[in-house]
């Protein structure tokens, strides 16, 4: 993981413009390198949110982090966190998100202090409720709406929970 710069707006279009990939995340496909330099530049550019990178290429391919209380789609508090991830279609089932999510996780306990970390994911994807269960999240048998997300903001996500005394360092 690598913080994101401009220079990443080809690939990140490469990646971001799948049809598959950005939907299951809660936004559209990306429709330019120009798009995809603005949520570099927006999104991505602030604490907290990292590259995945691909070792031998150093190439990103795809994106994980969390967002404080004020930027989160789900009704969290101080102290908390909700975190996220998306990774490109090539790399789909290869334990990438896993590992990434998991040095997530590390930060968010270890070095921001971070009380309960919350996530959620919509049901018709299951592969992304198995990465949150291999970091610790528990379901926590609920599910919202998310009127902020770009896509499927008319669709239920169910809710993941993972606290600090879950947590194992």
């Amino acid at each position: 993981m690598r913080p994101w710069c401009e220079d990443d707006a080809p690939t990140l279009f490469k990646y971001a413009s799948d049809p598959e990939v950005g939907p299951c995340a809660g936004w559209p496909p990306h429709k330019s390198q120009d798009e995809s330099r603005q949520i570099i530049r927006t999104l991505f550019g602030g604490e907290g949110m990292w590259a995945v990178v691909w070792k031998e290429t150093n190439e990103a391919i795809g994106c994980v982090g969390y967002l404080n209380p004020s930027n989160s789609n789900l009704n969290i508090t101080d102290g908390q966190c909700e975190v996220g991830y998306w990774i490109a279609r090539p790399y789909w089932d290869m334990g990438i998100c896993t590992e990434a999510m998991r040095l997530v996780v590390g930060h968010c306990f270890r070095v921001k202090g971070f009380t309960s970390l919350w996530a959620s994911y919509f049901p018709e994807n299951p592969a992304s409720g198995r990465v949150l269960e291999k970091c610790g999240f528990t379901d926590t048998g609920r599910q919202t709406i998310c009127p902020n997300l770009a896509v499927g903001s008319d669709r239920p996500v169910k809710i993941m929970k993972l606290d600090k005394e879950q947590y194992c360092f």
